[in-house]
């Protein structure tokens, strides 16, 4: 069923996605307990008495899970509730040590807002934000690590969870992928969640429906903890088709919950979906009330960094990059500061160019942060220069990059001097070059003085041979004619 998207036609019918995003907050602690989040990896080291439930524990509120909370509202431009409440919401799983969980339903902190994306296609477009909640996650069940026994990992237990819950106003893979994208630069710009999606620090469950054009709205299903865009994508296209296929035979969608399997691109049904009364939300008994102030509120807005959408467009208007060029260089704080701290002394376009191609292949292929690579923004502003000042062609440049890859801490003149890199540009050394090219090629002159005009790519070619590639092409184009010419 993976591949029936090759052949069925959906012309016919309208798909309605919703997301509702889990992002974990960047916090040293939990968001009722003192206890530090771990990150070495031990299996429940990383446990306060009240993230295991202990009797008598109470939750004391982490102040700075509010403020992130704000922050990330306000770069979705959303209201901001003054007034918001913790409630219990109560399932079992045998990971979640309460038997609930403290979240927020009728009293979200984030109101209604928006998030910009920009489309595959380059449309500008925006996907409204319903609410953004605070809530605590649960601890994880591992079935894998014993033949008989399913074991409780409660490090996770407790670590504050932002939900962005959209309007379910995408109709298409591309579109969530694309919002998916905004969503995560947004977030790490802001610093209120690292976009790790690999490690479950950011993921999402999608509502998917499908209705006949004109007809109202089909029955939706959720598909659970998808954590790549990839993945997202692909469940949205599978569950898409399948829904169609079942009401193209006269069936019915039930509503309920899937998970999606990653190695046969599936969705599969994991229970009847629960409505919210299911959950016998209530009041935490445990919690007062949260008030905060409108004044703080402006604190925090005044505090904000550039977003991404903004810095997209001050970077086509300032630098005249493409919308290409400028999703991949804006999006990311650390390479947008990378780009200006080297298009600050060269031209914007020559320093996106050697981004987008050279660096970014081998960032991509090394699966490198840009903090993380060995060619600082001050190495590849040196090879600039030497390529403006005329000390090195761009195929020279190329060897001299590949050159700062692989010795880390090498400056771009050390290189040029020790291989030998040099570009020669030296009138009188390139004229005695051409001279001897062309005495040992007086047959192919005669041919190209006797009309063969297509012979002058031979005797360029000739000429970088004897150099090794190092002689400066323009020079060598000008000096070689003006041989050719003198030599009538």
């Amino acid at each position: 069923m993976n591949h029936m998207g090759n052949t069925m036609n959906t012309n016919a019918w309208d798909i309605v996605i919703g997301l509702e995003v889990h992002a974990q907050v960047t916090l040293a602690s939990k968001l009722f307990s003192p206890c530090l989040i771990g990150r070495d990896g031990v299996a429940n080291r990383h446990v306060h008495f009240v993230d295991a439930a202990m009797p008598g524990m109470l939750p004391i509120l982490n102040k700075d899970a509010i403020t992130q909370a704000v922050r990330t509202g306000l770069a979705l431009n959303a209201e901001i509730n003054l007034f918001s409440r913790f409630d219990r919401k109560h399932y079992f799983y045998a990971d979640l040590p309460q038997g609930y969980q403290i979240s927020q339903y009728h009293h979200p902190i984030v109101g209604r807002g928006a998030l910009p994306f920009t489309a595959d296609d380059g449309t500008e477009k925006s996907l409204s934000v319903t609410r953004l909640h605070l809530e605590q996650d649960a601890g994880k069940s591992i079935h894998d690590a014993h033949p008989s026994y399913s074991l409780i990992d409660l490090n996770r237990s407790g670590v504050t969870l932002m939900e962005i819950v959209f309007e379910p106003e995408l109709h298409s893979a591309q579109d969530a992928g694309a919002a998916m994208r905004a969503l995560r630069a947004l977030l790490r710009a802001i610093g209120s969640c690292d976009g790790n999606m690999e490690e479950g620090n950011l993921r999402a469950d999608v509502n998917v429906s499908v209705h006949r054009t004109g007809e109202p709205l089909g029955t939706r299903t959720e598909t659970k903890n998808l954590n790549s865009i990839r993945f997202i994508q692909q469940a949205i296209t599978f569950e898409a088709h399948r829904q169609i296929e079942l009401l193209t035979r006269g069936e019915a969608v039930a509503q309920q919950t899937r998970l999606f399997d990653s190695k046969t691109g599936e969705t599969y049904a994991m229970r009847s979906k629960e409505e919210a009364h299911d959950y016998r939300y209530f009041p935490d008994p445990d919690l007062p009330p949260l008030h905060i102030s409108a004044a703080w509120v402006d604190e925090i807005k005044a505090s904000l960094p550039e977003l991404p959408h903004h810095r997209r467009a001050r970077f086509c208007r300032h630098y005249h990059l493409t919308t290409d060029q400028a999703n991949l260089l804006a999006d990311d704080p650390d390479i947008a500061h990378y780009f200006e701290a080297v298009a600050k002394n060269h031209e914007s376009q020559d320093v996106a160019r050697w981004m987008v191609g050279d660096l970014f292949a081998f960032l991509n292929k090394n699966n490198l942060t840009i903090d993380e690579c060995p060619v600082t923004h001050h190495d590849l502003s040196d090879l600039l220069d030497q390529i403006k000042n005329g000390t090195l062609s761009q195929r020279l440049a190329k060897e001299v990059f590949h050159e700062l890859t692989q010795t880390p801490n090498h400056k771009v003149a050390d290189i040029i001097k020790s291989k030998g890199m040099a570009q020669i540009s030296d009138d009188d050394t390139l004229a005695a070059i051409i001279s001897e090219v062309l005495a040992q090629h007086g047959d192919k002159v005669a041919d190209y003085q006797g009309g063969k005009d297509k012979l002058f790519g031979f005797f360029v070619g000739q000429v970088m041979a004897a150099t090794k590639g190092q002689a400066n092409p323009q020079k060598v184009s000008q000096l070689l004619r003006d041989a050719l010419q003198k030599s009538v």
